[in-house]
């Protein structure tokens, strides 16, 4: 498998280390609020990633962090009137089970920030024996980004963009800065009024570690100096990934991560997702409009991870049509197997194009493509021909996470008739702009039971909930 590589601006090939296991970590959520559709785009592709590796056959190590201790965790604790632990475990709870639903698979090791507090400040300590950290007067703990000359190479940052050395300025203490403002940044943050019961004691003086740190510490404690591959969104380039390559080389030593996986921003509607505009949807907000994890999956799927993905409301109706359509084709391509054949090896068959796009920089949309162009190959296929290819079928499925709707309403076959050609109707006058005929058979569909939803250029129907 060919992965693009974000410090050498280069597709290469992905193998483990030392042979056996392809050991990775990924960036996980800080747990102050319910995950977003943003953030579970980051998490999804890096399933997908994980799911093609296994499914290629290579064993693989994943470990993925929580941040429990941070501005924003302490900050919403004081304002939910909870302890940091009681409110970050609620918090945790919730984005576990939206990662069920979502259907990622759990890391390996899930490794929380408050419980290794003891390995951040032995990392401190290392830096601070060693040159690359110095206390202030205040009880912090700065990294000096002067003492490593290979700082901005991830960002591609020129030195003369770094404003090295100001660590007065109020922004070198916060968890997290704008590029326009960089400065040795923080590791230990001397307590604070507003920390309340949140610190530790340290040599420096209570405090608490700087977010950028946490992720070296973890990663130094269950993958060592060097391992196979870094991952986060895009947005955390810089400097968070900036910042942990030049504490991790300068503690420990080691080249650190050895590729870098970034997944880029999702849009809504073509704009900046936001909370004022009321396009920032969690999971629970689209289940809540009638869609399903699965349709959600699908859609963050359908463009490359190193494109902006434009997620609208209509893609969904869009990706509950293309699951059933999917569902429906396997089901009609098992039907044409004889008996229990036996498969010594799994062949993709008409399906290796939709499988190369995976191995070529893992291109989702395109093997989501082959996938339907390999269905309308295997739809002339019979006994063991079409036994191998199910069977690469669902190997794919499994690598892109995607479990297909049962046999139901959102299949053609399950809808009445009669009732197929009332909503043809509707859909034919609506094409037409006869909103006020095309409302009555939308009544009409929903007084026999039926509820009709209408994407960008199709609809969809489904029984009515009792």
């Amino acid at each position: 498998m060919r992965l693009y590589d974000t410090l050498t601006r280069s597709d290469r090939d992905l193998r483990p280390i030392d042979g056996s296991t392809f050991r990775f970590y990924c960036c996980g959520p800080t747990v102050y609020g319910p995950a977003h559709i943003g953030n579970f785009r980051t998490f999804v592709l890096q399933d997908v990633l994980r799911r093609t590796l296994e499914a290629g056959g290579m064993r693989t190590l994943h470990v993925r962090n929580i941040t429990d201790v941070d501005d924003k965790t302490i900050r919403g604790c004081h304002q939910a009137g909870q302890s940091l632990a009681e409110f970050t475990a609620g918090w945790t709870a919730r984005f576990h089970a939206d990662c069920a639903q979502f259907g990622c698979l759990a890391p390996h090791i899930e490794p929380r920030a408050v419980e290794h507090i003891p390995q951040q400040i032995a990392m401190i300590e290392a830096l601070v024996a060693k040159g690359h950290a110095y206390a202030a007067a205040d009880g912090s703990v700065y990294f000096r980004i002067s003492s490593f000359p290979g700082y901005g190479r991830l960002s591609r940052l020129d030195a003369r963009e770094l404003d090295l050395g100001k660590t007065q300025n109020a922004r070198a203490n916060a968890d997290e800065y704008e590029k326009d403002s960089i400065s040795d940044f923080v590791l230990w943050k001397a307590r604070r009024a507003e920390d309340g019961e949140n610190f530790w004691r340290a040599p420096w003086g209570d405090g608490r570690p700087g977010w950028h740190l946490e992720c070296s510490a973890m990663i130094q404690e269950y993958l060592g100096d060097t391992f196979d591959l870094h991952s986060g969104g895009v947005d955390l380039v810089f400097p968070h990934h900036e910042n942990e390559i030049a504490q991790s080389q300068c503690a420990c030593g080691g080249h650190f991560a050895a590729h870098w996986f970034h997944i880029t921003h999702l849009l809504v509607d073509g704009g900046k997702m936001s909370k004022s505009l009321g396009n920032l949807y969690t999971l629970d907000d689209l289940v809540g409009r009638g869609f399903s994890a699965m349709e959600i999956r699908y859609v963050l799927l359908g463009s490359h991870y190193r494109k902006p993905l434009n997620f609208t409301l209509d893609s969904l109706s869009g990706a509950r049509e293309a699951l059933a359509k999917l569902a429906k084709a396997a089901r009609q391509l098992a039907t044409r197997i004889e008996g229990s054949p036996r498969l010594d090896a799994v062949e993709f068959g008409p399906f290796q194009a939709a499988w190369d796009s995976l191995q070529n920089d893992l291109n989702t949309p395109g093997a989501l493509g082959g996938i339907f162009t390999g269905l309308r190959e295997a739809a002339t296929l019979s006994g063991d021909a079409a036994a191998k290819a199910l069977a690469g079928l669902n190997r794919l499925l499994r690598a892109l996470g995607l479990t297909l709707p049962e046999a139901g309403a959102s299949d053609d076959s399950a809808v009445p008739a009669d009732i197929r050609a009332l909503a043809e109707e509707r859909w034919q006058l609506r094409l037409a702009r006869n909103w006020a005929q095309s409302d009555e058979l939308r009544a009409a569909l929903a007084a026999r039971g039926w509820v009709v939803k209408d994407a960008k250029d199709c609809y969809t129907l489904a029984p009515a909930e009792p």
